[in-house]
């Protein structure tokens, strides 16, 4: 009588070989490639309990630096932007207006910034086994709306405490707003986790490609201050204006900044918003098909 073992090892060597990673065709691939991450979700979930657990470990305080820094930057901004060179005089409730653009900013900022460096990161595991590479960094923008979370208590804290409230009229603007910066913010880190792979200078450039555009959104800054500088240069302003992560801004100030109503922004915001969001979700499948070419030779490489 056979052993189990052997018994196993006798059906193992009567399955046929198959290719873990076969050619597949542009839309099937896609297809493929979804329905196999929606089969390991349980992976993707995992993977982000360990991003959120390794991020705080050995910390006093855990979750809790995530509420820190964004107040310590705000007390900065508020401080050195505010009131030394007098920003709040032209913004009403500045406080308020500072930390909603930096709360979604970081929500995008995280999710690029560490999204970039996942698959780098988790070279061992790659090596040793096969799976959606994609899990990497769908996990680390899980992470990072793990934190907009956190920090969106205290956002809207400030709006009832020191805003005024919210503008009922403009609720709608912040799911779109998020869903917007979650969209561009899993392509990009889809395609840049990739790009790092076999170039890690990409994570260096996106470190100062995020520098500087914290300053290209209207964050510490108004949409007036900029209308008016660009006035003899429409065509920059409606550059400006079509950013993702800025029109975003722009919407959830629009919610959350009741000080902030009769503020001028760009016109026809919501249309704006609806239209970066099909962009974006263009870009993330185009994204995710660039990563699925890429991630044949992420073993080798890494």
């Amino acid at each position: 009588m056979a052993s189990p073992a052997a018994d196993r090892l006798a059906r193992l060597a009567d399955e046929p070989l198959r290719d873990i990673n076969p050619a597949s065709g542009f839309w099937s691939g896609a297809g493929r490639n979804l329905v196999e991450i929606w089969r390991r979700r349980e992976l993707v979930r995992f993977l982000f309990q360990r991003e959120i657990r390794s991020r705080y470990k050995d910390s006093a305080l855990g979750v809790v630096w995530s509420l820190i820094r964004p107040i310590v930057t705000l007390l900065v901004y508020y401080l050195v932007i505010g009131a030394f060179i007098g920003a709040r005089r032209a913004i009403p409730d500045f406080a308020v207006y500072v930390y909603i653009g930096l709360t979604l900013w970081g929500l995008f900022n995280e999710s690029v910034t560490f999204g970039t460096a996942s698959v780098v990161a988790n070279a061992g595991i790659i090596k040793k086994i096969h799976l959606p590479r994609e899990v990497f960094p769908l996990a680390s923008v899980g992470s990072a709306l793990f934190n907009f979370g956190v920090q969106c208590v205290i956002l809207l804290a400030a709006v009832f405490v020191l805003g005024g409230g919210v503008n009922p009229s403009g609720l709608g603007y912040v799911p779109l707003g998020v869903l917007v910066v979650l969209v561009w913010g899993t392509a990009l880190a889809i395609l840049l986790s990739a790009l790092n792979v076999y170039l890690r200078d990409v994570q260096f450039l996106v470190e100062v490609a995020l520098m500087v555009g914290f300053w290209a959104s209207p964050i510490v800054y108004s949409w007036k201050q900029v209308a008016e500088s660009l006035v003899n240069h429409p065509w920059v302003a409606e550059v400006y204006a079509s950013n993702p992560v800025t029109l975003a801004v722009f919407g959830l100030q629009r919610a959350l900044w009741s000080g902030g109503v009769d503020m001028p922004c760009p016109s026809h915001l919501a249309a704006r918003l609806l239209i970066v969001l099909a962009v974006g979700l263009v870009a993330l499948f185009l994204a995710q098909r660039v990563f699925d070419r890429l991630q044949r030779d992420f073993a080798q490489e890494l």
